[in-house]
């Protein structure tokens, strides 16, 4: 997503921050098979720490895209009520894939990760669009 916001010069007007429901990956990069698979197609994720969702950041941000279900209920079970309709899943605004859920990888091989993200490439061009209509609205 940071690469298509780049590339569509909207970095100042979008933020994007990545953060984990859980606790087990606070400070560690991303799995190597993830950061191999996405260099692969011109992503470096080398920089990139896992941080756990903090209350603040429910006012802090406008949208949390979550991968699956077991993210929208682990968020929404910290979320204030009045944030929760900031809790979307990245597949709604896939547009080749029409699953539900990005597929865990984690217990695959590289096939997985490949897999992962072809959906999230697909679903992140989604988004994109709708908020750049937001943007010009």
């Amino acid at each position: 997503m940071r690469d298509l916001v780049g590339r569509a010069r909207l970095a100042d007007r979008i933020v994007i921050d990545s953060a984990g429901t859980g606790d087990w990956h606070i400070g560690q990069p991303p799995d190597e098979r993830a950061q191999r698979i996405a260099k692969k197609r011109g992503y470096d994720l080398s920089s990139l720490r896992g941080r756990q969702v903090g209350a603040e950041d429910f006012a802090r941000f406008d949208l949390f895209i979550v991968m699956d279900d077991a993210n929208v209920a682990a968020l929404a079970s910290v979320c204030p009520p009045e944030h929760r309709d900031k809790i979307r899943l990245l597949m709604e605004f896939a547009t080749l894939d029409d699953s539900r859920v990005v597929v865990d990888p984690y217990f695959g091989g590289d096939e997985g990760f490949e897999r992962v993200l072809d959906q999230c490439e697909d679903a992140c061009a989604g988004l994109l669009k709708a908020l750049r209509a937001q943007l010009m609205a």
